[in-house]
């Protein structure tokens, strides 16, 4: 079994930290910033740092992988469709990826860049999935690069796997997107309580994650898309009918943008 712990960088990103504690060996997932992962390094001197699992190229989430890799002589996986520093191996839709003695499953989610990828593995229990700025706790990723039905598609398929999944996304994001959440639900109780939850966890200064696959279709209104009180708000917001999942999407995420 695999410890995950958090690790925090700049305002509101998280660093996954996975640790095999029989063989003192670890790995990250999206390290920005190197210097969070050295310093628990430096307190944790007999382990080493195996490898670095990137989900998509933007700054925040590679900056600090060329310095770790030099450092520690850590292996690189991260997609096949971005330019990623440091890159030993470039992982394209359903690779499998060897880390601390388990397979992780490449899925490709386009939509927030083309390149985007997520990590599943069904070996531990819950399983885990590390899905970078694909799906956030009560949200999803900005288009930066893809169109909202490739999003649609790549929120798809991740909700379509066990419901127990853990999802360990890499924004503390979980309270504002829950406010956007209780103005497209404002009866969804599910959402009203997991705003309260959040809440309090937040002014303790706690993290809200990882949230499960299970709660994520209960509160997220990008996994609602099919749920008529989701579609009939956008309906009424744009003044038309918007006859497909994937465009009830378009519409949740153009609101959100200026939300």
């Amino acid at each position: 079994m695999i410890q995950i712990d958090a690790l925090p960088a700049f305002t509101d990103n998280y660093i996954w930290l996975l640790q095999d504690s029989a063989k003192q060996r670890c790995a990250v997932v999206d390290p920005g910033d190197a210097a969070p992962v050295l310093a628990w390094l430096e307190c944790h001197p007999d382990w080493k740092l195996s490898d670095i699992l990137i989900t998509h190229h933007h700054h925040d989430h590679v900056g600090g992988v060329e310095q770790l890799k030099a450092q520690t002589g850590a292996t690189v996986w991260g997609p096949a469709r971005e330019r990623i520093p440091g890159r030993d191996q470039a992982l394209d839709d359903n690779a499998s990826v060897g880390v601390l003695g388990l397979d992780f499953q490449v899925i490709a989610v386009p939509g927030h860049t083309l390149g985007h990828i997520a990590y599943y593995c069904s070996q531990t229990s819950p399983p885990v999935l590390f899905c970078g700025d694909t799906l956030f706790a009560a949200g999803c990723g900005r288009l930066f690069e893809g169109t909202p039905e490739q999003m649609h598609h790549s929120l798809q398929r991740l909700a379509a796997l066990p419901a127990d999944t853990r999802v360990y996304c890499t924004h503390e994001y979980t309270l504002s997107n829950l406010r956007f959440a209780k103005a497209v639900e404002p009866e969804n109780q599910h959402i009203s309580q997991r705003f309260d939850d959040v809440t309090q966890l937040r002014a303790a200064d706690r993290i809200t994650l990882p949230s499960t696959l299970a709660l994520e279709k209960l509160t997220n209104p990008f996994l609602r898309t099919t749920e008529t009180s989701v579609k009939e708000k956008i309906d009424e917001r744009n003044g038309l009918r918007n006859p497909t999942p994937s465009a009830v999407f378009a519409g949740l995420r153009a609101w959100k943008d200026t939300f």
